[in-house]
């Protein structure tokens, strides 16, 4: 990558050459806007390092504000330092506002300018192997949906694609399947699409929530009954095992069932065998179990309140729903989902960018669900085309912000991972971690100016948590 130096005086461009060669950085030079717009077409420009006023007989400051807009027209993602005196300063902080990565004064200080730019390359670099990941992910994402129905999940995360890549995967078999992660987060929609994809998609698909019901109605309820088997039993009741016989059956909440609902669920699994409530006649079934949970099922075995066979049982294979907050790059896409659910026939609603910077700084303790119901919310109470903060009705305490005085959240600090699936975002986040959360510290150490760092943060959804109170 090469820095392309842009001043009308020979003697600070060959300064600046000499400044940049000697530290080993290629460099190019212009003075005039049709050669500078070519080289950053034609040339593996990383940075250009622009002189407000590079045209002599002009002094207004029109003509860097105008090279400015055209550079950033044709490269919308090329980071543009300035070099300013004090009397075009305005200028410059107006155009780190319309996206300048920064400006520094005229005469510069060897050490901070070097600073400044080699800085600026690597992240330059990095927001291009960001790109490319991205893009590498994206087409994953597009095979996987081509090659599976996805019963229309929406997702834009790494972490999601790895969770949906294992459901599509495992699927093909008939191991039982345990889905954990929190409530809201969309286990059910996981276990439709490990349904979808098996040998047994075309046959009965059922779910039983077996936290919600008694001993008594949940043995009814998963093996039938026979007229009078209790109290209300009217007529013959056939049970869900039996009823998704060659097909597959889906127990939502299983953390919740009770222990003699376990011990009766252990010998179906381990037999495929059961009797109807009431009657002494052994019926065998072919059922694939899929089950789900929010609880701590192996803090649950310690407490002596769920078997560890059944666990070991139901847990052949598992599949673990992140928490939203973990994947902010799917609040965005799921947004947009959910507008275009909800919205009205013939209306075209659309967020606002401080509603949708603010859906990124919820977080989300509702998971998707909580997400889908403020979308659906917004859609009701707006007025107008497009929704504003106030339509979502986030709560205070559950938003969270960038600021100087708090501290990275717990994301931040797993940038070993973050910044393998995410360089530029691994970059930041470390430098935030080292920081202690301090974005003016974490600014200066990437050669960034705090606004730029804020920028780059909103964009690639990096929050951080406030400090708890003493």
């Amino acid at each position: 990558m090469k820095i392309l130096v842009v001043d009308d005086q020979e003697a600070v461009r060959t300064a600046l050459e000499v400044l940049f060669e000697i530290h080993g950085l290629p460099v190019l030079s212009a003075q005039h806007p049709e050669e500078v717009l070519r080289l950053v077409a034609t040339e593996d420009v990383g940075i250009v390092l622009q002189d407000m006023n590079f045209t002599q007989e002009k002094t207004s400051g029109q003509e860097g504000i105008d090279l400015f807009r055209a550079i950033k027209k044709l490269d919308p993602d090329l980071p543009v330092l300035l070099m300013t005196t004090w009397t075009s300063l305005e200028t410059a902080v107006q155009l780190v506002k319309e996206g300048a990565a920064d400006y520094i004064a005229k005469p510069w200080e060897d050490d901070k300018l070097l600073r400044t730019v080699q800085n600026l390359l690597r992240m330059r670099e990095l927001d291009q192997e960001n790109r490319r990941l991205r893009a590498q992910s994206q087409r994953a994402r597009r095979q996987l949906a081509q090659q599976y129905d996805l019963r229309g999940l929406v997702y834009a995360s790494a972490r999601m694609h790895e969770v949906v890549s294992l459901a599509v995967h495992v699927a093909a078999s008939d191991a039982p399947v345990l889905i954990t992660g929190p409530n809201g987060s969309g286990k059910e929609k996981l276990a439709e699409i490990v349904q979808a994809n098996s040998r047994r998609k075309e046959q009965p698909f059922l779910t039983v929530n077996v936290g919600g019901l008694p001993d008594e109605l949940l043995q009814a309820e998963l093996f039938g009954s026979e007229a009078g088997a209790y109290t209300g039993a009217v007529k013959l009741r056939i049970g869900r095992f039996e009823a998704a016989h060659g097909g597959t059956l889906f127990l939502d909440e299983i953390g919740n069932l009770s222990m003699t609902g376990q011990a009766k669920l252990l010998r179906v699994l381990q037999t495929g065998e059961f009797e109807r409530l009431g009657s002494s006649q052994t019926r065998k079934v072919d059922v694939r179990v899929l089950s789900a949970t929010n609880a701590d099922l192996p803090k649950a075995i310690a407490a002596g309140r769920f078997r560890d066979d059944l666990y070991f049982r139901l847990n052949v294979i598992e599949l673990r729903m992140p928490p939203l907050a973990e994947r902010t790059e799917d609040v965005s896409p799921l947004a947009e989902h959910f507008l275009g659910t909800y919205a009205q026939a013939g209306r075209r609603l659309k967020l606002s960018d401080e509603a949708a910077a603010a859906l990124l700084h919820y977080d989300w303790p509702g998971n998707v669900r909580e997400l889908q119901n403020r979308i659906q919310r917004a859609t009701l109470v707006c007025q107008g085309d497009v929704i504003r903060v106030g339509d979502l009705d986030l709560p205070a305490a559950h938003t969270v912000g960038a600021a100087p005085a708090r501290e990275p959240s717990a994301s931040a600090t797993a940038s070993s991972e973050t910044g393998a699936a995410d360089p530029e975002r691994g970059a930041i986040e470390e430098a935030l971690v080292r920081a202690h959360g301090v974005v003016a510290k974490a600014a200066a150490e990437l050669g960034l100016s705090r606004q730029a760092l804020y920028r780059r943060m909103e964009r690639l959804g990096i929050v951080l948590e406030r400090r708890p109170k003493m």
